[in-house]
């Protein structure tokens, strides 16, 4: 068990009840609230990836105390819905009998508040936060949500439920207002203002994905904070019988971001997909990590990440394919593939099998390396500047990823974005 610790003076029972009275939130989520407070000192931090001879990542070493302001969560929110979806900020959810009664049943029922230290943090005191709600046998497509951040700190928390034969994709970006990034300084040397202590922020996203029998759930994010932002985000789902969970997960910025995406495989012939690409340069920090639970009959996974990292950026990514006893005739099959551009980057990969029935196709696959010297010297030789060689070679490593990216506008943005940082 880790030693306990206070994260701020403001985060106590005092603090809790006011954000949930400010926002009108029923009873039983007030004592939600206090369960994971009461919690909070008693739980571990998140797991970290862990490579031979190697902890790299210390969530317990942060300065939380001055990461973490109760009531300097401000933001900027916008939500474009689809007539066939139930989109609408968390907290209005509980105006409507039906939609209460929806985020009742399912909150935390997926991510428990006291799975970790962060979690019983975010159930605590988030203040944000929004409901996809998709009914039967209907089709949402054009769902999404931007999440820019403009204070101290920030908890947002998002809950997915698709009924029976129900489909649904969601885009989801998160950013760093204009105002925050003046005062964390630009490229064009302009200095940190009084306002706002650039160096000491904080992000918590917590993501519930609950899939109803034979319904279908895609879900994409692009993490682009600035890099003075410590993100922490998990993302979960649970599947029935026949349903889908797909997760596309693009990390571009803070200054250390620890994500956890996972799908649960409850039900027979349920699948799901974990996408992923990042790209770190400066000295960002990401500790990346996906995992699947197989927990019935028939079911198919498919882990496939790929990043890049430059100058001083550090990475490690953690693939976690969990086969039951009673999880016959089951594939899961997972590809990371790392690609470092400078001698002082640094990065590993840490794919691994549980394997409890006999009856599954399962493989895993990782590669960290650095650009290859002879496919540079043949571009070099066919007149390509070394840099125009390097971008190209840089973007094409990212083309298999991009392939799996099923939302056109989350892999434009993505390959956009790509393009830019390549070119600064």
């Amino acid at each position: 068990m880790s030693e306990a610790k206070t994260f701020s003076a403001g985060v106590d029972e005092e603090t809790v009840r006011r954000i949930s009275e400010e926002r009108g939130e029923p009873e039983w989520l007030l004592e939600t609230r206090l369960d994971a407070l009461d919690q909070l000192d008693d739980l571990d931090y998140p797991s970290v990836i862990q490579t031979p001879g190697r902890k790299w990542t210390d969530l317990e070493d942060l300065d939380y105390d001055s990461l973490v302001e109760p009531f300097d969560q401000t933001e900027e929110k916008e939500w474009e819905g689809d007539d066939q979806a139930t989109v609408v900020p968390f907290h209005e959810a509980f105006n409507d009998a039906d939609l209460s009664e929806i985020v009742e049943e399912h909150f935390g029922s997926v991510i428990a508040p006291d799975e970790n230290r962060l979690t019983a943090l975010s159930t605590a005191l988030f203040t944000t936060g929004t409901l996809v709600y998709v009914p039967s046998s209907t089709d949402a497509e054009d769902v999404k949500i931007r999440t820019t951040m403009n204070g101290q700190s920030l908890f947002n928390y998002t809950l997915v439920v698709t009924d029976t034969s129900a489909s649904v994709t969601i885009l989801e970006r998160q950013d760093t207002g204009d105002e925050v990034r003046r005062a964390s300084g630009s490229a064009s040397g302009e200095t940190a203002s009084d306002e706002v202590d650039a160096e000491n922020r904080y992000y918590s996203g917590i993501v519930e994905a609950v899939a109803g029998e034979n319904s279908y759930i895609q879900y994409g994010s692009l993490q682009d904070f600035d890099q003075s932002t410590y993100n922490f985000t998990m993302k979960r789902g649970v599947t029935d019988t026949y349903a889908t969970v797909n997760w596309i997960e693009g990390n571009l910025g803070s200054r250390l971001t620890k994500t956890a995406v996972s799908t649960l495989l409850e039900g027979e012939s349920s699948e799901t997909k974990i996408v992923g690409a990042f790209f770190g340069h400066d000295d960002q920090h990401f500790d990346l990590d996906s995992k699947v639970w197989h927990r019935a009959e028939h079911t198919t996974a498919d882990l496939v990440t790929r990043g890049v990292i430059d100058d001083e950026a550090r990475s490690v990514y953690e693939g976690v394919q969990d086969v039951g006893e009673m999880a016959w005739d089951t594939s899961s099959y997972q590809r990371e593939n790392t690609l470092m551009l400078s001698d002082e980057s640094e990065a590993d990969a840490s794919p691994k099998l549980i394997i409890n029935n006999h009856d599954t196709e399962a493989s895993h696959s990782a590669t960290v390396g650095q650009i290859d010297q002879e496919d540079l010297f043949y571009m070099e030789g066919r007149a390509i500047p070394e840099g125009t060689a390097k971008n190209m070679l840089v973007e094409g490593f990212f083309v298999p990823v991009l392939d799996e990216v099923e939302v056109d506008e989350l892999r434009d943005d993505l390959q956009e974005r790509i393009h830019e940082r390549l070119h600064q």
